[in-house]
C-alpha cells in the first residue's frame, strides 16, 4: 500500500500540546487493521539504567492520530550491559495502534541522566512493508510477522529502534528517516511533563551498578 503524505512534525507537536486531531486525520473506525491485528510498541532500558516514558503520540500511515497518556511500563533488559543485547523483547498491553507509525513523538524521563527528553521520529514507508510481509511460521505453526516496534532508551538520550518478530528470529534494526531528541530549554511538546518534578533519585541496583564507572555507562 502506498503511504499517504506525512503530516509535518510541527503539526504533530501542535496535536501533542493541544490534544486535538489534525484536520485530515481519520478515526480508527475508518480504517482496517493489519493482517495480524494491532501493531505493538514497547520501551526498554539497559540493565540498571532506568528511564520511564510519560506520554506518546503517533500519527500512523493511515493518518490515524493516537495519544497515549497511559503506557506500558518501561522495562530494563538484564542482558543489555554496556551495549544492547540481541535478545531484547517485549509485548504490549496498552501500547497498540492499528497501523505502523509514520511519525511519533514521546516524552521520557531518563532517571540515570536526571533529565527529561523529547524524542521525535519520522519513519520510512519501508517500515509498513516490513510489517506487512509474513516471515515464516512461529513456534505454534501460525504465520509469523514483524508486529512489534521496540525502542531502546539509553544514557545521553540515545534511542535505538528494532522490529520484533512473532517467530524466534533476531530483531531487525529500524533506521528512521529522521530522529531528534531534545532536552532542557529546547523541550516543546514535553515541557513540564515528568514523573519526577522534585528531582531524580537512583534506586534499586543502580547505585552499585554505576559505582566506579564513567558516565554514560556504555556504548549505545
Amino acid at each position: 500500500m502506498k503511504m499517504k503524505a506525512l503530516i509535518p512534525l510541527l503539526m504533530l507537536v501542535m496535536v501533542m500540546v493541544s490534544g486535538c486531531r489534525t484536520g485530515e486525520a481519520q478515526t480508527p473506525e475508518d480504517t482496517a487493521e493489519m493482517h495480524y491485528g494491532e501493531v505493538d510498541f514497547a520501551f526498554l532500558t539497559p540493565r540498571a539504567l532506568p528511564a520511564v516514558v510519560t506520554k506518546a503520540l503517533i500519527i500512523d500511515n493511515e493518518k490515524v492520530v493516537s495519544t497515549f497518556r497511559t503506557l506500558d511500563s518501561t522495562q530494563e533488559n538484564p542482558d543489555s550491559v554496556g551495549s544492547w543485547s540481541s535478545r531484547v523483547s517485549r509485548h504490549a498491553q496498552f501500547n497498540k495502534v492499528r497501523h505502523p507509525p509514520a511519525q511519533m513523538l514521546f516524552c521520557w524521563d531518563s532517571v540515570i541522566d536526571k533529565k527529561t527528553y523529547e524524542t521525535r521520529i519520522t519513519f520510512s514507508p519501508v517500515l509498513r512493508e516490513k510489517m506487512s510481509v509474513p516471515t515464516g511460521k512461529d513456534w505454534r505453526g501460525n504465520t509469523a510477522w514483524y508486529n512489534t516496534l521496540l525502542f531502546g532508551l539509553a544514557p545521553e538520550g540515545k534511542v535505538r529502534i528494532w522490529l520484533q518478530n512473532t517467530a524466534p528470529i533476531d530483531n531487525l534494526p529500524v533506521e528512521p528517516v529522521k530522529i531528534t531528541t531534545l532536552s532542557g530549554d529546547k523541550l516543546d511538546a514535553c515541557k513540564g511533563i515528568t514523573e519526577h518534578p522534585n528531582g531524580y533519585v537512583y534506586y534499586g541496583e543502580t547505585p552499585d551498578f554505576i559505582k566506579g564507572k564513567t558516565y554514560p555507562y556504555g556504548s549505545w
